[in-house]
This record gives C-alpha cells, structure tokens and sequence, in this order.
C-alpha cells in the first residue's frame, strides 16, 4: 500500500510537470485549444528560449479577469516571470490584441509597432496616408506603418466555424514574426521558425495582386483611350 501511495504520488508530478511544461510558452489557452497549435507554439518557444534567453510567451484568452484592463492584467501577470520573457496576449471577448515585456531593452530585438500595424503592405498604407494624412508628417507616419503580421488576418471576415481556426492563425503569424525578428537580432537560426518561408510566399503573393491590379488599370485606360478615339472618328 505504501508503495502505491508513493507510485500514485509519483504519477501525480509526472503529470502536473509534464502539464507545466506543455504550457510553458502557450502559457495560457482558452480560446484555440487545439494540440497542433500547441505543439507548433511550444516547439518554436523552446528553441527561441534555448538559443536566445528570451521566453517568448502567447495568450489566449476568453476575457480579462477580475475587471482588470488589459495593460494591468499584463503587468501583473509578467511579475511572475524570472527569464527575460516578451508576453503576446489575444483577448477574445474584447476583441483586444497588445505585447508587453519584463524590460524594456527587449523592444530592442523585435518592432512592436510593426508587428501590431493595422496594415499589411506598403501599397494599402501609401493610400491610408493619401487618405487620412492631415499633414506632412501625419501622412509620413501612416505611410511607413505597415507589415502587420495579426491585425490585418485576424479582422478579416469568416464563418463561424472558422473563427477559432483564424484566431489561431494570426496569433501564430504574430508569435512567428516576433521570434524571427528576435532570432535575427540575436543573430542566430531557428530551426523550426518559418518566418523566411513565409516573408517569401507573402512576398510572391502581393506581387502577383499587384501585378494583378496593375495590368487591370493599364486594360481599363487602353479601353477609355479606344472609346475616345472611336467617338471621335464617328464624329
């Protein structure tokens, strides 16, 4: 019986260690609760953290608990942590998206502003800046804030049935994008980061769009030029 009480009891650690450590880096998941996301989440995190000293940490929650706001919830939570530890945290219910660090000299390896940009490419912030620019350098600051790696996947539309799979995809996309910028400041390689792939696919995406709408005009004003010209021979 004794030996049962302390094969149980070893069981029990197992158990809660090996809890411990799947949410190390998904620290906490409420909304996706998928064993992919996990898995992906907790590979990338662990060889960010062993080659760099950075706990890249992701959150996803239902909504803020104890009344608290966001940024308070975030540095209360970030308290807990004795490594080096840059915290992104998703909020369902709120709708609410923000990275907090334990120091911040940690800014220094990855964009924030960046990684948060409501925009995605270049093109859309130019026409954002033409658009909503009440001044030169209002029109400068929209124009060069662009490469959102969340906002832009994440408020796109989807069916129901698809909204856990698109919260799960931005917020990876946003966990990939700030562990290939700390990787590259850090100037090492990580193994199981997809970032170039990525950048590249995205990179011949938009230039087949761009290419797209580009020949799209180049047709529409050959067709007003022939319109014109043929009136004017009616005439």
């Amino acid at each position: 019986m004794k030996f049962f009480n302390r094969g149980l009891y070893a069981l029990i650690l197992t158990i809660f260690f090996q809890s411990q450590l799947i949410a190390e880096y998904l620290y906490k998941d409420e909304v996706v609760d998928r064993e992919e996301f996990t898995q992906q989440v907790e590979v990338l995190g662990s060889e960010l953290y062993q080659k760099t000293g950075i706990s890249l940490r992701l959150l996803m929650l239902k909504s803020i608990p104890d009344n608290l706001d966001i940024v308070s919830y975030e540095r209360e939570l970030i308290k807990s942590f004795n490594e080096p530890t840059i915290l992104l945290i998703f909020v369902r219910d709120s709708s609410e998206i923000d990275i907090q660090v334990s120091d911040p000299s940690l800014y220094e390896y990855f964009d924030r502003k960046q990684v948060l940009s409501p925009v995605a490419s270049p093109v859309q912030a130019f026409v954002m800046a033409l658009t909503y620019g009440d001044s030169w350098k209002h029109f400068n600051e929209l124009r060069t804030d662009y490469g959102g790696s969340i906002l832009p996947l994440i408020a796109g539309k989807s069916k129901p049935e698809q909204t856990v799979g698109k919260y799960a995809g931005s917020m990876f996309n946003g966990y990939i994008d700030i562990a290939h910028q700390v990787s590259l400041s850090k100037n090492v390689v990580l193994e199981n980061d997809p970032g170039d792939t990525n950048q590249q696919t995205l990179f011949y995406v938009k230039l087949f769009f761009y290419g797209f709408v580009f020949y799209g005009i180049v047709m529409y004003i050959r067709r007003r030029l022939y319109i014109r010209r043929q009136n004017r021979e009616q005439k």
